[in-house]
């Protein structure tokens, strides 16, 4: 299953899951224009409002109103973290893609050190440096990320940590699944491409609550990090098995290879409202 994704016509888009999060997404707007106008030329923020309860989406709206830059992906199933980054990927109109949390734990003003790590990766993802969590999630989150590397083989600081940036072909060939986005590093990487960390600032919460605990990730993670052993062993590395070449890529299609590559797989994602 590959994502469909939207030309990419500007410099940045800012993928933004939010789940029941009213209080946060105003002032993390505020932070990210603040953050993001002295670096780029053309950026968006594309906030995935998965469904909220609360007042998510009257705030959004307001915001979509009063600045240009804001836009707004709906769900209209509640679907969770790994959904709601696959939605913004294949509505992202960036050139690079950012993936932070909405509860502005994440730092914008680490926006600039995750641009510099581009120029020289494919994939930059966040470690946070002082977890400004309880011992209990920080426990389990240390715990988590040994059980995980172990049973996959790879070695990523902070699984946990939704801060990253990618540039936007590298999504194109992820898998699609409920807690894709705990092993998106992992799954880069045996795709080929290469991933490097960076120490980000971490804040603590001040409205809203968490949406995760050790009660609701830690039987899905052992059963996750099997199922990544097996993918491991059956996958198709996209990235090392064509080489396209300009003289065949001027050749017309016969209308057998032209029937063979108009068909490309939807993903089956939950029902979206774009605007």
């Amino acid at each position: 299953m590959t994502l469909q994704l939207s030309p990419a016509s500007i410099d940045l888009t800012v993928v933004l899951p939010c789940f029941n999060e009213q209080d946060c997404v105003a002032e993390l707007t505020d932070e990210l224009i603040a953050a993001l106008d002295p670096h780029c030329l053309s950026y968006e923020l594309l906030f995935v409002n998965d469904a909220s309860t609360d007042s998510t989406a009257d705030v959004l709206w307001q915001l979509q109103a009063e600045r240009p830059c804001v836009r707004i992906v709906t769900h209209t199933i509640n679907s969770g973290e790994s959904a709601a980054q696959a939605t913004g990927f294949r509505y992202a109109r960036g050139r690079t893609i950012v993936t932070m949390d909405s509860d502005r734990q994440n730092d914008p003003a680490d926006l600039p050190a995750f641009f510099d790590a581009l120029e020289r990766a494919d994939v930059v993802c966040g470690v946070r440096s002082r977890r400004e969590d309880d011992w209990v999630r920080r426990l389990s989150t240390r715990l988590a990320n040994g059980f995980r590397n172990r049973l996959t083989g790879d070695r990523i600081a902070d699984a946990g940590c939704t801060y990253r940036a990618f540039a936007r072909d590298v999504v194109s060939e992820l898998p699609v699944f409920n807690g894709m986005h705990r092993f998106l590093p992992t799954l880069l990487r045996w795709q080929g491409y290469t991933v490097v960390e960076i120490e980000t600032n971490h804040r603590a919460r001040t409205t809203g609550s968490s949406k995760y605990g050790v009660g609701n990730r830690l039987f899905r993670g052992i059963r996750d990090c099997l199922a990544m052993r097996w993918w491991k062993q059956r996958v198709v590395v996209a990235r090392r098995t064509l080489v396209e070449s300009d003289a065949l890529r001027d050749l017309p299609l016969t209308p057998t290879a032209r029937t063979n590559t108009s068909s490309t797989a939807r993903p089956a994602d939950p029902q979206v409202q774009a605007r």
